[in-house]
């Protein structure tokens, strides 16, 4: 009977059970993250601009859903401030809502070691 080489520890192959073992880990996590999205938007974040005088509401996935401008600005004269406040407005709830997707994606890929998730920024 022939004696068969084994090879070193590390030039072994990919375990199958590691291997669906990930595959399973994969699938949770798109599920988690599916669930999270569906969660994001239904989320309403709002923000302000100019004291109050233009509100933005926006969705956690990032969809603009009302802007509401105090009738007092809608004056002519006013027209390129009320314009850099719709700005200043839209900006700072994009930002609130890029905000609290990571915050929640984070929370779904914390504590998995799987290539290519910190590059993604979850």
């Amino acid at each position: 009977m022939a004696k068969r080489k084994r090879r070193p520890p590390g030039l072994r192959g990919p375990s199958s059970t590691g291997a669906q073992g990930m595959l399973a880990q994969l699938q949770k996590v798109q599920e988690e993250m599916a669930r999270t999205q569906d969660a994001l938007a239904q989320e309403r974040l709002t923000a302000t601009a100019g004291g109050g005088a233009i509100t933005v509401t926006i969705t956690g996935d990032q969809r603009i859903e009302r802007v509401v401008i105090d009738p007092d600005l809608l004056d002519p004269e006013e027209r390129d401030m009320l314009q850099e406040m719709l700005v200043a407005a839209f900006n700072q709830a994009l930002e609130q809502a890029k905000e609290l997707a990571a915050t929640r994606m984070g929370g779904v890929t914390s504590g998995l070691d799987l290539p290519g998730l910190d590059g993604l920024g979850l």
